[in-house]
C-alpha cells in the first residue's frame, strides 16, 4: 500500500498529513520549524511504514529553505506545488471556502496521491548548480535594486538639480558610474556644486578611481555646474540635498553588492561542467550564462523536451481554443528571472550572431514588435540550448541559423 505526505509550510511550524492509497489519513500532526520538529516528522514517517526502499513522497508549497533541504537530503521525492494550483485544488474538497493548515496538508497529500504525474518533482540539481542559483539570484536582485535607486535619484535630480543629469547621463553607465556618485556626494545641491573648486572636483574624481583626463573633465563639470539654471528656494534645495545623500548611500551599497556578487558568481560558474556549452552561445557571457544555468539547473531529466523548457521560460505562446475560436497569447505564468535573462541574451546576440540578426529582422519584417521578435529569438535559442546540453555539443552558428541559399552560395 502506497503512502503520501502533504506538508503545509509556515514560518514557525508545519502541519503534515500522511495518506494511504484510499485517501484515508494514516497520521497527521504539527511540528516546529527546527531540527527537533524534523526528527518528529521522520518518526511519524517511520511509524506509518516509511522505509529506505520505499520512501514516502512529499507535497509542499515551496521549493527552497532549510526544511526542503532536509527533505531532499533524506532522498525522497519532493513535489513543490505552486500555491496557485493548490488554491484550485482546495475548492475541489471544500466549496464553502473554509481553510485550515491541517486541511491544506491533507489536500497536498491528495495532490501527490492522485495527480503526481501532472506536477514536476523537485529537480535533482547538483550542489554546484544550487550554489550558482543562490549567487546569481542575489546578484540579479542587487542589479534590480541598483536600477530602482538610480531611477529614484534621477527623478529627484530632475526636481532641483538637472545639471547633474546633464553632466553624467550621456556617459556610459550614467549615474551608476563611480565618479558620478563621488561628485554627487561631494556636492548634493546646485549651490554646493557651483562652489566646488578645481582641486575639490579633481579629488572627487580620484576618490572614484579616475586617473586619466582629469583636467578635461574638471573643466567640463565646472562649466555645467556653473551654467545659469532654475533653482528651488534655498531651504527646499537643502532638504532635497539631504534626501539625495540618503539615496546615494543605498545606491552605493547596491552598486557594490552587484559588482562583488558578479565576481563570485562568474568564478563559480566557470567551474561548472555546463559553463563552456552555455557560453558558446552568442550573447551569453559568464554572468548571463550563470543566470540561465541558475534557473534551468543541471538536472537533464527536468525538461524531457525543449517545449517544456520554453514554456517554463515564458518564451512559448499559450493557445486557448474553444469551439471555432482559437487565441494564441503571450505566456504570463513563467520563471520571470529566466525571462529577464532571455531579454538580455536575445538583445546581445543581435551583435554577436549574424544568424540571430537575420532571424530577428525577418520577424520584424513579418510584423512582430521589437519585444515579440526578441522573445521569438529567445524561444529558438532555448530549443538549441536544450539540444546542446543533452548531446553535450557546442553551439554551431551554421547549424543553428542556416544561411539563405544566395549567402551560402
Amino acid at each position: 500500500m502506497g503512502l503520501y505526505c502533504g506538508i503545509d509550510w509556515a514560518e514557525n511550524h508545519h502541519d503534515f498529513a500522511i495518506l494511504d492509497d484510499n485517501g484515508e489519513v494514516v497520521s497527521r500532526g504539527r511540528v516546529d520549524n527546527d531540527a527537533a520538529g524534523f526528527a518528529r516528522l521522520l518518526e511519524a514517517f517511520a511509524d506509518a511504514g516509511d522505509t529506505a526502499q520505499d520512501l514516502i513522497p512529499v507535497g509542499i508549497e515551496t521549493d527552497h529553505g532549510l526544511w526542503v533541504a532536509a527533505l531532499r537530503a533524506s532522498g525522497r521525492v519532493i513535489y513543490p506545488i505552486n500555491p496557485l494550483a493548490a488554491s484550485r485544488y482546495r475548492s475541489r474538497h471544500s466549496v464553502s471556502g473554509s481553510k485550515s493548515d491541517s486541511a491544506d496538508a491533507v489536500m497536498l497529500a491528495n495532490i501527490v496521491r492522485t495527480d503526481a504525474a501532472a506536477h514536476r518533482p523537485l529537480p535533482a540539481d547538483t550542489n554546484s548548480a544550487l550554489a550558482i542559483r543562490v549567487l546569481a539570484r542575489a546578484q540579479q536582485d542587487a542589479v534590480w535594486s541598483r536600477q530602482r535607486f538610480g531611477n529614484e535619484i534621477r527623478s529627484l535630480l530632475k526636481e532641483y538639480f538637472p545639471a547633474a543629469l546633464t553632466a553624467f547621463q550621456s556617459l556610459e553607465d550614467g549615474l551608476t558610474r563611480p565618479d558620478a556618485r563621488s561628485v554627487l556626494a561631494a556636492a548634493p545641491t546646485p549651490t554646493a556644486a557651483a562652489a566646488l573648486t578645481r582641486p575639490q572636483l579633481k579629488a572627487a574624481l580620484k576618490r572614484a578611481g579616475r586617473s586619466r583626463f582629469l583636467d578635461r573633465d574638471v573643466e567640463r563639470l565646472r562649466e555645467i555646474m556653473r551654467a545659469p539654471a532654475l533653482r528651488q528656494p534655498p531651504q527646499i534645495e537643502a532638504a532635497m540635498g539631504i534626501s539625495l545623500m540618503a539615496l546615494l548611500r543605498q545606491f552605493d551599497a547596491a552598486c557594490a553588492a552587484a559588482e562583488t556578487l558578479a565576481e563570485h558568481v562568474s568564478a563559480l560558474f566557470a567551474e561548472h561542467p555546463d559553463a563552456k556549452i552555455i557560453t558558446s552561445f552568442p550573447g551569453l557571457g559568464p554572468l548571463a550564462g550563470a543566470r540561465v544555468l541558475a534557473e534551468i539547473g543541471d538536472d537533464r531529466n527536468r525538461f524531457a523536451t525543449a517545449r517544456g523548457l520554453k514554456a517554463y521560460a515564458g518564451a512559448a505562446p499559450i493557445t486557448r481554443a474553444s469551439g471555432k475560436k482559437t487565441f494564441v497569447l503571450h505566456r504570463h505564468v513563467k520563471n520571470r528571472r529566466l525571462a529577464a535573462a532571455g531579454t538580455i541574451w536575445a538583445f546581445s546576440a543581435l551583435q554577436a550572431s549574424p544568424g540571430a540578426r537575420r532571424h530577428f529582422d525577418a520577424r520584424r519584417a513579418g510584423g512582430d514588435w521589437n519585444h515579440q521578435a526578441q522573445r521569438h529569438l529567445f524561444n529558438r535559442f532555448l530549443g538549441q540550448l536544450h539540444h546542446c546540453l543533452t548531446t553535450r555539443e557546442f553551439f554551431d552558428e551554421l547549424h543553428a541559423f542556416p544561411p539563405p541559399l544566395p549567402i551560402a552560395a
